[in-house]
């Protein structure tokens, strides 16, 4: 009946907002320092892509973006679509396990200050950059009444990712040991779960889900770099992941970045990034059919709210903190 809630498993919408400079730090190119930005093209994209599928995501965005005029913009639009707007961290530097508690908390306050200047609400969802987490950022979080992390990617070929990643890559920073997640979350669980902190477990960690017993990966730029190979292998893998998600009683919560709509032209330097090759109609072509497959087995929803409806059942499994890196 009109107004109940849906019987059908819920799925999350998420999109790190990651920017043309932010891709070029990672990789060691200094052309980042100029802070290059691809926001007045990916955003309006991004945000038609949605409104067409009538779909709230969550946008993880960067608060040095944020304190700039395209950023705050940006942001400002995203909350007026009703998404929610979450933090990335402010520098978007994924060794954050290098930083020590103090630059931690300026990390979230300095992006919290920003998103809600820019007019949105004082976030309580974050995601580190390059899935990089640590038991002190974890504590923090749960100290600064963030209700969930998202920041877990739980795959065995993460090392191969990096690898691929630092192929040609000569002055990127030290600490990318650990980029694409470190050994820690090669056994993670692939569904929802929360964080034992002290002598209470309040923060819940939604995954950027992968393949059930597989624990492959398939968001966007994944599914990019199979469709670049073959249209209908992603196609393929795609549907497989979301029948194993389905038979082993996994809620996916879906990743997508803005090279997924994006062509080299509209992305100087990101050549060597997956699926950019590929002109941009065509990227949006294929989300249009991910997101209407999705829609097809699931109620679509944020990240945040997609946490909301799985404490209604209760989020019974419990991971101590303790089983990350401390930081520095």
């Amino acid at each position: 009946m009109p107004g109940e809630p849906s019987a059908r498993p819920v799925a999350s919408v998420s999109l790190d907002l990651d920017n043309l400079w932010a891709y070029l730090k990672t990789h060691g190119d200094s052309r980042w320092e100029d802070r290059p930005s691809y926001l007045g093209t990916a955003v309006p994209r991004l945000l038609e892509l949605f409104g067409e599928h009538q779909l709230s995501t969550t946008v993880f965005v960067v608060g040095a973006d944020v304190v700039r005029d395209d950023g705050a913009g940006a942001v400002a639009a995203i909350a007026a679509a009703g998404h929610e707007v979450a933090n990335h961290s402010y520098s978007h530097e994924p060794w954050l396990h290098r930083y020590d508690r103090q630059r931690l908390e300026a990390e979230l306050v300095r992006t919290e200050d920003a998103i809600v200047a820019a007019g949105a609400p004082r976030p309580k969802g974050f995601r580190g950059p390059g899935y990089s987490l640590t038991s002190d950022l974890v504590r923090m979080l749960d100290e600064r009444g963030y209700a969930y992390d998202a920041s877990t990617l739980p795959t065995w070929i993460g090392p191969l990712a990096r690898a691929y990643h630092n192929r040609g890559v000569e002055s990127a920073d030290e600490g990318q040991e650990q980029l694409f997640g470190g050994f820690s979350q090669v056994r993670a669980p692939v569904g929802a779960y929360r964080w034992r902190v002290g002598d209470h477990a309040r923060l819940v960690e939604l995954p950027v889900t992968t393949m059930p017993l597989l624990r492959l990966p398939f968001h966007g730029t994944y599914l990019l770099r199979l469709y670049e190979a073959s249209p209908r292998l992603a196609r393929r893998y795609f549907a497989t992941a979301l029948r194993l998600c389905l038979l082993r009683g996994v809620t996916p919560s879906l990743l997508l970045h803005p090279t997924d709509v994006l062509d080299g032209s509209e992305a100087p330097g990101l050549e060597f990034f997956p699926g950019m090759g590929l002109r941009g109609a065509r990227k949006v072509e294929l989300l249009q059919w991910v997101l209407a497959e999705l829609r097809r087995h699931f109620e679509l929803a944020g990240v945040g709210a997609h946490v909301a409806r799985l404490q209604v059942g209760g989020v019974a499994r419990v991971r101590d903190s303790g089983c990350l890196a401390a930081g520095a």
